[in-house]
């Protein structure tokens, strides 16, 4: 490991991230995890997604690994957060690059369709949020469910990302293809910039509401041509799926971290407020949403 610097630990597959000596080519180690996840990758890489290329890969000391070709040293995350801390705000050049780096994955995504599948119950991880939620396994909420998924029902399914954000994109592509799965198209790239709220505000960033407005204009040109119409009509029902998703595995086991407990008191409280907001209007305002600090404060 002489030539490789380490970059960083990756628990979602028990491995690492290590860079190059000239930072052209990135190594990750893991477990069963990464060697389904190359799989995808390389499938993928074939049908023209955004993705890394893949050098090398296969085992070494009881491990899978890959070696891929760098698409950028820095996440657009980052990139926001070095604007933010320069003049507040993220700029539109992070924005610009958002939207072009989604309008190429719809693009591959449409362009390689798939059978009808179910979606939600993974993309939502919807089962962690009812065992850990039980109080919100109730008709009211499954109502919901069947209205998002019979909304989006004439959507092409395709191959998604199912974790799509500004921290898995870089200026050349998309990274971290662990949790991919059915989706129907748009899923994956609509709500990246309203998921930005979930965390609470303690990101360093926002997005304005032009900022936003501009991200789905480009988004729905691309969805027009693809398929005759644009897709930001669903942008409440993919939301709505999203209140689950950051819900998730978020139930605190250890009663000495009242920060955690608070933390998950505050997704379920943006879960309530989404569920409200889509069964009047089929919408999610996420900008409606309070920071964790201001939730914290009230629920003190």
């Amino acid at each position: 490991m002489s030539n490789w610097e380490f970059v960083k630990d990756r628990t979602a597959t028990q491995g690492s991230v290590w860079r190059s000596s000239d930072g052209l080519l990135y190594k990750r180690t893991g477990g069963e995890d990464l060697r389904r996840e190359i799989e995808f990758q390389r499938l993928a890489a074939g049908f023209g997604f955004p993705v890394a290329e893949i050098v090398d890969r296969g085992r070494e000391n009881g491990r899978y690994f890959v070696i891929e070709r760098s698409l950028g040293t820095t996440s657009l995350h980052d990139k926001a957060l070095a604007d933010a801390q320069r003049d507040g705000r993220i700029s539109d050049h992070v924005i610009g690059l958002a939207a072009t780096i989604s309008s190429r994955l719809l693009r591959a995504q449409a362009t390689h369709p798939l059978p009808a599948a179910s979606w939600f119950e993974k993309a939502a991880f919807a089962a962690d949020v009812f065992r850990e939620n039980p109080d919100l396994d109730t008709p009211r909420v499954h109502d919901a469910v069947k209205r998002a998924l019979d909304r989006t029902a004439a959507l092409p399914t395709v191959h998604g990302h199912l974790d799509y954000g500004l921290p898995n994109l870089l200026v050349n592509g998309v990274i971290d293809w662990q949790h991919h799965g059915s989706i129907p198209l748009g899923y994956d790239v609509y709500p990246a910039l309203d998921i930005v709220r979930f965390k609470g505000g303690g990101k360093g960033y926002s997005v304005s509401p032009a900022q936003r407005t501009a991200y789905m204009s480009t988004l729905d040109e691309t969805t027009a041509d693809l398929i005759g119409r644009p897709v930001s009509e669903h942008l409440g029902d993919f939301m709505f799926v999203k209140c689950f998703f950051f819900l998730a595995l978020m139930r605190p086991t250890d009663s000495t971290r009242p920060d955690k407990h608070v933390k998950w008191q505050y997704r379920r409280a943006l879960f309530t407020m989404g569920l409200e907001q889509y069964e009047s209007s089929n919408t999610i305002d996420t900008d409606s949403f309070p920071t964790l600090a201001e939730f914290a404060d009230g629920y003190r």
